[in-house]
């Protein structure tokens, strides 16, 4: 019984989550943006969410100039679908009504290579191709066990030495993903303006001085201090009220 209702209790959840998810679609449309927020923040509250709820709440901030919660909500959405090109299209136009111009440092040399590659998908997905190529061995193992041929047995044992090449580079690729993901912490500013110090107390000298949208990445926590970089290299503490972290 309890079984039951319990499962009546997560349909009736979803369901009411995907009705305000439609409700604030609907209010969107209508140029009800603060209505729409509403309703989607419904949404979150009953603890589901997507990459198309957090672009349509970066939409509905954008409508009405809010960038700071713009920029977070798309750079929300990109966590769970970096590869959507409406979403980057979106945090851009939102990028440039921030304040701060602060230069991109692009990364060269090796890292830059290993990071191009392993990025091309998400660590769960390296995860089943290293399943797939898992399979591809067993498939020429099993060959060339059962083969009577030498030249098929040579073209099995080839392509073994490859799948488990591949299942290799699939599993470092996941691993590495994952280590990425898990230590990449970026945050936006939220705070109109708000001061980056050299260390983490009030009295502390001023590094640079940031406005609302600004993206950072966190680096470690003292207290209710943050320490973080941004995307030029430049690294001090800030406020832990003034940001707010995207994952």
């Amino acid at each position: 019984m309890k079984k039951i209702l319990y499962i009546l209790l997560l349909v009736s959840h979803v369901f009411f989550a995907q009705n305000d998810f439609e409700k604030g679609n609907q209010l969107y449309k209508n140029g009800k943006y603060e209505q729409a927020i509403d309703a989607y923040n419904s949404v979150l509250s009953a603890k589901k969410q997507s990459a198309e709820l957090y672009y349509n709440l970066g939409n509905s901030y954008y409508k009405l100039s809010k960038v700071a919660p713009a920029i977070y909500n798309y750079e929300k959405a990109l966590v769970l679908s970096p590869n959507d090109k409406d979403i980057q299209n979106n945090l851009r136009f939102a990028q440039k009504r921030t304040v701060d111009e602060i230069k991109v440092v692009p990364k060269v040399g090796f890292d830059k290579i290993i990071r191009d590659f392993t990025a091309m998908f998400h660590y769960n997905t390296w995860a089943w191709i290293a399943v797939v190529f898992s399979v591809l061995f067993l498939g020429c193992f099993l060959g060339y066990y059962f083969s009577a041929l030498a030249f098929n047995k040579r073209a099995y044992f080839f392509g073994m030495f490859v799948m488990l090449l591949l299942v290799l580079i699939s599993v470092a690729s996941a691993g590495f993903e994952k280590s990425y993901f898990k230590n990449d912490r970026p945050a936006i500013v939220f705070a109109e303006i708000t001061e980056v110090k050299s260390e983490p107390q009030k009295m502390g000298e001023a590094v640079v001085v940031l406005h609302e949208g600004t993206k950072v990445f966190v680096k470690e926590t003292v207290d209710n201090w943050k320490k973080v970089q941004l995307t030029d290299g430049t690294e001090g503490w800030i406020d832990s009220n003034a940001i707010q972290e995207v994952k």
